[in-house]
């Protein structure tokens, strides 16, 4: 040992302990240790050397963005530690062991001799120079200088261990190469080289399962685990090495490119169902169902929903829900089978989570062929609500799918509950021209009125003639609740109506009876929270409406700003500004969720964010104003009203006319 500081030694033989673990996270604390040990002994040659090998293995194991910065920061160390030390054989064999990374592999081999030269039983050593020697393609020299390697050292580290593996697996000894990468893991369980090279070997033995097995275990440790990336860092000097390993590795499963980013909302991909009826020419009847449900679930704007160009390239191939999940960008996939037989049919399908392999459900279909269309359109309809059930709105699904049952209005029921979500004037008026088409298409559906009320209601708090907007939405849910008074979802708007007309009596009466009629409603929990929370019952409030966020597996925006504006009530403006923030993830272009924001920044009295929330409000809604707010808000506490009308004033809100 070169150092005579007990406190610095100890600190090196813990950086030794972490840096043969072999994972990135351990490599960064044995930099921060042996950092420490030069600070107590600036002189001490071993510690330099340690630092540069933690750079070294961070390029050498791609755990970097930049290899060369790397690199050149493992050169400067292990220069230094030679300087200190001209007789350190590891740190020549670590300058070695650079130049062989730079692909100057004949002048590492000859500073790796230099090392063996200068300590003939340095086990590193001649684990250093097998390394070298087997990248050129010299794999039988490269198993006997790892052998001797590890009899010189027979508590070896992994890595010893896995260059022996890769030998064996490079000459075709592949069941010796398993049993080494076994060693290794056993040494370090997370070391990825070693778990990359037995999925290798086993995809090589045909042992399918146990490959695809050791590739999750790459997956586990590096999720954006990709061959292109993983090539770039293999220093063989032979391509056709290197295309071996590679393809034994595609084989086990490991995908060729990083896996592509899960979308902000539920993403499903809809693959081809399987034509089971044993007769080709009904290829076409079971691409038409999974197609159908592709073009139906586009129309759902709370899904992202991959295009049947890219689901349907999967068609008869044996691939697992976990490799579609990463090369579409997916969270959920749906497969089926179709089997046709004489008049009748029978269609399966599945929707499995891909992050775990869970399946969420599964439903069986038998019908007569008579009318295939409709039966296209029924299943459609029932596999849409088992995932909008399990995906965006809930239990209150089930509700919307008893409302219709033509698949036109139901995918435009959907379509309007897109529309509210987005919460912008442009989506505001789209939505009255579908809620229209509903009524067009069927006239003695309740559904149409209550989406026209629930238009214009949304044009009044928009600030487009309140007053005249408010009559128009009572005019339109009353027509609703005539033709349905179990209408849950009507009664939830008319108690919302009446809560704007400040008829607080009528508001709650309406809000519970909604809740009464739908229990497991999230939209009729969260606008009844909303009621309690204008007339003064404000914890009531908070609790329903997290109630209703309980509900609703992927809520809308206004569900966060309901809650938010009942926590700002109660005086706690930190946990309404988290819950505006959640709002805004969910309607970046709506100017409520800014408004909300730029109130409670003023009330917590961070002016600079909340003038450049109010100054996105404006943007996105030019008319909001102080008065505007004054004479369309409904909330009965005054005294809380006049502070938030301030606050708005102090957020650069104008006070208009």
């Amino acid at each position: 040992n070169s150092t005579t500081n007990l406190e610095a030694w100890e600190k090196y033989l813990q950086a030794d302990e972490y840096v043969f673990r072999l994972t990135k996270e351990d490599n960064a604390i044995a930099r921060q240790l042996v950092e420490e040990v030069i600070v107590l002994d600036p002189e001490y040659a071993d510690a330099y050397n340690m630092l540069g090998f933690t750079y070294y293995m961070d390029a050498r194991l791609g755990w970097v963005d930049s290899r060369a910065e790397s690199i050149k920061m493992a050169y400067k160390y292990m220069q230094k530690a030679i300087e200190l030390n001209d007789t350190l054989d590891s740190a020549h064999l670590g300058i070695g062991s650079i130049y062989f990374l730079q692909g100057q592999h004949e002048k590492a081999i000859s500073i790796a001799e230099r090392a063996i030269a200068l300590n003939p039983n340095g086990a590193l050593n001649y684990h250093g120079l097998a390394e070298m020697v087997g990248s050129l393609g010299r794999w039988d020299e490269s198993i006997e200088l790892d052998k001797k390697a590890i009899r010189l050292h027979p508590f070896a580290p992994a890595f010893y261990y896995y260059g022996l593996g890769r030998a064996y697996f490079m000459t075709g000894q592949l069941d010796e190469s398993i049993t080494a990468v076994k060693k290794a893991l056993k040494v370090s369980p997370n070391y990825l080289p070693a778990h990359a090279l037995l999925a290798a070997c086993y995809s090589s033995s045909s042992r399918h399962a146990e490959a695809s097995a050791a590739a999750d275990e790459v997956r586990r440790i590096n999720p954006k685990f990709n061959l292109d990336s993983y090539a770039k860092i293999l220093p063989y000097k032979k391509k056709a090495d290197i295309d071996r390993y590679i393809a034994a590795l595609r084989k086990a499963g490991l995908p060729d490119k990083p896996p592509l980013p899960l979308p902000d909302k539920p993403s499903i991909a809809v693959l081809a169902f399987d034509n089971l009826s044993g007769d080709p020419e009904q290829e076409y009847f079971s691409d038409g169902i999974a197609e159908n449900i592709i073009t139906a679930l586009s129309k759902v704007g709370e899904l992202f929903v991959i295009a049947r160009n890219s689901s349907f390239t999967y068609k008869g191939k044996p691939v697992r829900v976990q490799q579609i999940s990463r090369e579409l960008g997916v969270r959920y996939v749906l497969e089926g089978s179709v089997q046709k037989s004489g008049d009748r049919v029978r269609i399966t399908a599945q929707l499995i989570d891909a992050k775990n392999g869970q399946h969420l459900w599964a439903e069986n279909y038998d019908r007569d062929l008579q009318g295939i269309f409709e039966i296209q359109d029924e299943i459609t309809k029932k596999i849409i609500t088992s995932m909008r059930l399990k995906l965006t709105e809930g239990e209150q699904a089930r509700l919307f799918e008893k409302q219709t049952k033509n698949l036109d209005v139901y995918l435009k029921h959907a379509q309007l509950n897109s529309l509210s979500r987005e919460a912008t004037k442009e989506s505001i008026m789209r939505y009255g021209q579908v809620a229209k088409e509903i009524i067009d298409l069927e006239p003695d559906n309740p559904l149409g009125y209550r989406h026209m009320g629930w238009y214009h209601r949304h044009l009044a708090t928009f600030g487009i003639s309140p007053k005249e907007n408010l009559g128009k939405a009572l005019m339109w849910c009353n027509k609703a609740l005539a033709m349905d008074e179990s209408d849950g979802f009507a009664h939830s708007l008319l108690g919302y109506i009446y809560k704007n007309m400040r008829k607080y009596e009528k508001a709650i009466e309406s809000g519970e009876r909604s809740v009464e009629l739908q229990p497991n409603g999230a939209l009729v929990h969260v606008l009844y929270g909303d009621t309690l929370n204008t007339t003064g019952r404000v914890d009531e409030a908070v609790a329903i409406t997290k109630k209703a966020i309980r509900l609703n597996p992927f809520p809308a925006a206004y569900y966060y700003q309901y809650l938010g504006m009942a926590y700002a009530q109660k005086g706690q403006y930190e946990n309404a500004l988290k819950e505006y923030k959640k709002a805004l993830q969910r309607a970046p272009k709506s100017p409520w969720p800014h408004f909300f924001l730029a109130t409670a920044y003023s009330l917590l009295d961070q002016k600079e964010e909340a003038r450049a929330s109010a100054e996105k409000c404006l943007e996105l809604m030019p008319n909001m104003s102080v008065s505007l707010v004054s004479k369309t808000w409904a909330i009965k506490n005054q005294d809380y009203k006049e502070l938030v009308l301030d606050a708005m004033r102090k957020a650069g809100i104008p006070e208009g006319t």
